[in-house]
């Protein structure tokens, strides 16, 4: 398929539905894109370049990460292939780049910037109670802070989201029309409860 073919596809699947009608796909102007983490990769990259790798007693924060994005930008197809992907594969992916890890400032526009990102999720949750739903800076760096801890990247953004926000959607329902709500850091780190703080909009004459 990576170098053009007309492949056919069983829409259906095709050990239950053998008699059906093949679709047949044109892969000669598809453009197949290949990712993933490749653990350990990286040693292999420091054994090649002759750089140690961080050892126990090390600080291991934003320098770990910045040196981690540092040698995956020097991926060679010979390292791919010492990591295990055959050489007909790797030959077949003629452009290599490597992502760097995000850091605290990607991961806040992770939560903001997206068309359907999780802030903008729950403020449309709250709209369909009539209700605002705003977050100050504080407790976007506080959640991004957190994520990091975690080691996970921007998945880690919506388990930690829906740990705060369970008990808070829970109480939603009950609150009047027309209120506004912020959600800062005293609410992230547990020092506030939301909805105790929180005053209705008045109502314009």
């Amino acid at each position: 398929m990576l170098e053009g073919t007309v492949a056919n596809v069983p829409p259906q699947g095709g050990r239950k539905h053998p008699e059906q009608q093949y679709i047949q796909m044109d892969t000669r102007n598809v453009l197949f894109i290949c990712g993933g983490t490749f653990v350990g990769l990286e040693e292999i990259i420091r054994k090649r370049l002759g750089k140690k790798s961080l050892g126990f007693g090390q600080p291991t924060s934003m320098k770990e990460d910045a040196e981690l994005g540092e040698i995956l930008a020097q991926v060679t197809t010979e390292d791919l292939i010492e990591y295990g992907l055959i050489p007909e594969f790797v030959g077949r992916l003629p452009v290599i780049s490597s992502l760097a890890p995000l850091d605290k400032q990607g991961l806040v526009r992770v939560l903001t910037e997206p068309k359907n990102s999780l802030l903008k999720q729950y403020q449309a949750l709250f709209e369909m109670e009539n209700c605002g739903l705003d977050f100050s800076a504080g407790a976007l760096d506080l959640v991004a802070s957190r994520a990091m801890e975690r080691g996970v990247g921007a998945r880690g953004l919506r388990g930690i989201l829906e740990e705060i926000m369970l008990d808070i959607m829970f109480e939603l329902p009950d609150q009047p029309a027309g209120s506004k709500f912020v959600i800062d850091e005293d609410v992230i780190a547990g020092r506030r409860v939301l909805f105790t703080a929180a005053e209705p909009q008045s109502k314009s004459a």
